[in-house]
């Protein structure tokens, strides 16, 4: 695979060979900020699947409905730029937050092939930032996130237009709220979400193998590698029963 590149706030990688499909890859929380290395073992797992990445950096914000049109937009512009083959896959990727912006994209997810959504999180401002609520009664400012928790819920069930959604979450992950989203899915008609657990955590999904590359190989944990090639072998084989 080619080293890689940012182009602006997208950060891209793209596979030796012939590409089976591009993924747009939306981090949570302040991992998302440096996808390229927070989540650079397990993008680097599917780039070596045949994936094209692009993978927006960003700092989250209050506004999730104004990131999520951003988000959007840019990953576009960016397959304009920069076409691919016709006729390979286009996913959308989350993680966390990253997946509630994902579902809010103003097309609906309909120019899509599919979402894959891992550790969905839809808390309230309140309960992601404790002492928000005090900070914000204090001194006036919005203390809640655009739209709130029930308000995202309702929005998916009636504007999102995306069938084809695999829901991953993690056996030991205490935040995962995926449960929630499957059944706004499935109310849909013609729905045809599926969710999954597998063995990990909230952060299966991200890590740069930072502790390798400074302290060696006595410092790595063998089987966080191990789940992430295992679930970018998951995502590869659902993208193929379209």
């Amino acid at each position: 695979m080619t080293p890689w590149r940012q182009q602006g706030e997208l950060w891209t990688l793209e596979p030796s060979g012939r590409p089976r499909g591009l993924i747009e890859f939306i981090g949570g929380s302040y991992l998302a900020a440096t996808p390229q290395l927070s989540y650079r073992r397990f993008l680097e797992a599917l780039a070596a699947r045949g994936w094209r990445i692009h993978a927006w950096s960003y700092v989250p914000g209050f506004d999730h409905q104004a990131q999520a049109n951003a988000a959007w937009r840019l990953f576009r512009q960016l397959r304009e730029q920069q076409p691919g083959p016709a006729d390979t896959t286009l996913l959308r990727l989350g993680h966390s937050l990253g997946c509630k912006l994902h579902l809010l994209a103003p097309d609906g997810g309909r120019r899509c092939d599919g979402l894959v959504s891992l550790s969905f999180n839809n808390f309230s401002a309140e309960r992601s930032i404790p002492f928000l609520a005090e900070l914000g009664q204090q001194f006036r400012f919005r203390s809640e996130f655009s739209p709130s928790p029930e308000e995202t819920l309702l929005q998916i069930g009636s504007s999102y237009r995306q069938p084809r959604n695999l829901l991953v979450r993690f056996s030991r992950d205490t935040i995962d709220q995926s449960g929630r989203l499957i059944g706004v899915l499935q109310a849909r008609a013609g729905d045809a979400s599926t969710l999954v657990e597998l063995p990990g955590d909230h952060l299966t999904p991200a890590s740069g193998g930072l502790r390798k590359q400074f302290l060696g190989e006595w410092a790595d944990d063998p089987s966080r590698q191990r789940a992430m090639e295992r679930l970018a072998e998951q995502i590869s084989a659902w993208s193929g029963t379209a």
